[in-house]
């Protein structure tokens, strides 16, 4: 039987998105990254599985002497060392391939960040060779946001509504033998040796605007240039009358 991958987690399902991705995606929040620091015994060395265009990594630089970040994409790869050294940074190392195939010493980090990634991994794979890497008394934390189109505020169902119009067919939530929800994910962690395992929500305040919605989708893989298929200005015509109204 021949099975075809969703689009949504093909390799490339973010070609293209790096830019958009590096400007609309909202910050993680200070309170959270601040949480996990201080929860360390020591803060030498952090690993960013999947880091996009940097958003964890590049927040974490500062608190560390050494960071590595690893993503698939090669454009993020690129936004981020751009973002780097704008930033005037200098201890961060880039690095492109798969995060299950990293090449990494045992006992080398003192903290390993997924941000919104862990259900496009193997995550048994990712979970084992985790703990191997970190250090005793080292944290795994992965992160990520409430779902972008899910939730209860009134602007949110007419961008749904739209966005699924336009949505690429066979899209799925996760990959194979790998799950987003919170209660999967700890088991996990649980199977793979992980000791105390817990979830913390932050909440914090965030104001869109129409122009950094539309950003923010050009950012995901299923509404980027890459998946609207020559349909971003229909898409967007759509979605800003639908918002405006």
């Amino acid at each position: 039987a021949r099975v075809t991958e969703a689009p949504k987690l093909a390799p490339d399902a973010f070609g293209g998105t790096a830019e958009a991705y590096g400007r609309f995606r909202p910050p993680y929040p200070s309170p959270l990254l601040d949480d996990l620091v201080m929860r360390l015994p020591a803060r030498q060395r952090v690993l960013d599985l999947a880091c996009g265009a940097g958003r964890i990594a590049l927040a974490l630089a500062n608190a560390f002497d050494e960071v590595w970040a690893i993503d698939l994409e090669p454009e993020m790869i690129e936004t981020a060392r751009h973002r780097s050294a704008r930033a005037g940074l200098n201890n961060v190392r880039f690095f492109t391939g798969r995060g299950e195939t990293l090449d990494a010493p045992s006992s080398a980090f003192d903290l390993i960040t997924i941000g919104e990634a862990f259900h496009r991994f193997d995550q048994h794979a990712v979970a084992t060779r985790a703990l191997a890497w970190l250090k005793p008394g080292g944290i795994l934390a992965t992160m990520g946001g409430a779902g972008f189109f899910q939730g209860d505020q009134p602007w949110k169902k007419p961008l749904l509504s739209v966005a699924r119009r336009f949505f690429p067919a066979g899209w799925a939530t996760a990959a194979p033998g790998a799950s987003g929800d919170v209660a999967d994910m700890e088991k996990v962690l649980r199977d793979a040796g992980f000791v105390d395992v817990t979830t913390k929500n932050y909440s914090v305040a965030h104001e869109w605007t129409l122009e950094s919605i539309i950003g923010y989708l050009r950012s995901t893989s299923v509404c980027s240039e890459q998946a609207l298929r020559g349909q971003s200005v229909a898409f967007d015509a759509a979605l800003t009358e639908a918002l405006l109204a």
